[in-house]
């Protein structure tokens, strides 16, 4: 037979009722049967059991007089615990002193009742109660499901970066056919840099980690702007002429404006592509001011340029070119070092003098020969 439609998937609301009194139990037992489903314990051990089973109840009538365990102390068990302290507690007691009933809404209980009952307190407290923590338990499933779907959109935010910069990359990278790895070794070797130089006085309030983490990123797009330079000029099989060289050096400029130009189709201004801009436009720049292409010098180059100058020509240096030969990591950091204070930072070169080996590891680990 089929069950009228009312009673179709109704949930079953069970009560605790926690009494060392077999008359107690019974009485309340056949007050709440015909409302809810009723579990009983005759001790404060097995309401805590019964309370952190896989069926925890969803109200709980405690009583304050037991032996072994009082009910004071099972209030103040529930509580502790992360799975039971959300369950509703009505003390049900004859202890009617002023004191006793602060002790036990002090401890997290929901409501206090005294004993000798009315049948008709208990049920619409109880009642009352349960809706309460029918409304408690919405929008705690509510805030979980909204913290999981920030989670969930802000991974998906990440991985739309992590594409888009990626694909503007790979752009850049199939115009050039002496690249290789170049493009991943550099990206490892601005955040080591990055990680080293955190708790440095002049550094550590701009290298945040959610900042390296953005370097990372951004990284590969340090020569974005290649895309627009002539063929006869980026895959000239040897050394460029002073003209070519000085259409080569309008790449970096070529790189910030290409990224500019894609906010401005989108719309706005996409903030974690600002250190895109940074690293495409200035990583040519030296701190003494001989670089390109502003001629900027010290501090007035964006800390994120400075980094990848250091990764991008210690990388140069190791990489075979058709104009030169690859050099050695031991000579390859002897060159580097001879720039510190007129092409690096002073401090960013100090700072990978002491992680040079891992610069050679990262190396080894995206070699071209891969």
């Amino acid at each position: 037979m089929d069950l009228p439609s009312t009673f179709i998937d109704k949930p079953v609301v069970t009560v605790l009722v926690v009494d060392d009194t077999p008359d107690n139990l019974s009485l309340m037992s056949s007050l709440l049967k015909d409302h809810y489903k009723v579990k009983v314990a005759n001790h404060g051990e097995k309401g805590l059991r019964i309370a952190n089973s896989d069926a925890p109840p969803d109200l709980i009538l405690l009583d304050i007089m037991m032996p072994d365990m009082d009910g004071y102390e099972v209030c103040r068990r529930l509580k502790a615990e992360p799975r039971t302290r959300n369950i509703p507690v009505i003390f049900l007691t004859a202890k009617s002193e002023v004191e006793d009933e602060t002790r036990g809404l002090e401890l997290g209980a929901a409501d206090y009742i005294t004993k000798p009952i009315s049948p008709s307190i208990v049920l619409a407290r109880v009642h009352a109660h349960l809706a309460l923590k029918a409304s408690a338990d919405f929008l705690r499933d509510k805030s979980e499901f909204l913290e999981q779907e920030v989670v969930k959109r802000t991974q998906e935010v990440h991985a739309i970066q992590d594409v888009t910069i990626m694909a503007m990359a790979s752009l850049a990278e199939t115009r050039d056919n002496e690249t290789g790895n170049h493009i991943r070794r550099t990206q490892m070797y601005v955040k080591r840099l990055a990680e080293q130089l955190k708790d440095h006085p002049r550094f550590a309030s701009f290298l945040t980690d959610a900042t390296i983490e953005l370097l990372f990123k951004s990284a590969p797009l340090h020569d974005i702007g290649k895309i627009g330079i002539p063929d006869n000029i980026l895959l000239k099989p040897g050394k460029l002429t002073p003209e070519e060289f000085e259409i080569m050096k309008t790449h970096s400029r070529l790189g910030r404006d290409s990224i500019e130009d894609a906010e401005r189709r989108l719309g706005m201004q996409v903030a974690f592509l600002t250190l895109a801009k940074e690293i495409a436009y200035s990583h040519q720049e030296k701190w003494d001011g001989s670089g390109y292409p502003e001629g900027c010098a010290g501090d007035a180059i964006p800390i994120s340029a400075r980094l990848m100058a250091l990764a991008d020509v210690y990388d140069a240096l190791i990489s075979k070119r058709v104009y030169k030969p690859a050099f050695s990591h031991e000579e390859a950091c002897r060159i580097v070092v001879q720039g510190r204070g007129s092409h690096f930072d002073p401090d960013i070169l100090d700072a990978f003098v002491a992680i040079a080996d891992d610069f050679q590891k990262i190396a080894l680990a995206y070699s071209d020969n891969d």
